[in-house]
């Protein structure tokens, strides 16, 4: 049984376009190190009045 295939031309086209997936991202290349300051936790400041904006509280997040 011969069944020739009819292709719409839009169809085609996205075939064209997206028939296929992107080639590989390598994890090294994902990846991105940077040098730590020496004394970045104990030169930092404390403010008590933004504290709280820093913290997560269900409470606080449905109002009661």
């Amino acid at each position: 049984m011969n069944k020739e295939l009819a292709v719409d031309p839009a169809a085609a086209a996205r075939h064209e376009r997206f028939g296929k997936l992107p080639e590989r991202v390598p994890l090294e290349s994902m990846i991105e190190e940077k040098q730590a300051e020496p004394n970045a936790g104990a030169t930092a400041e404390y403010h008590p009045e933004g504290a709280w904006a820093f913290s997560s509280c269900l409470a606080l997040d449905l109002g009661l």
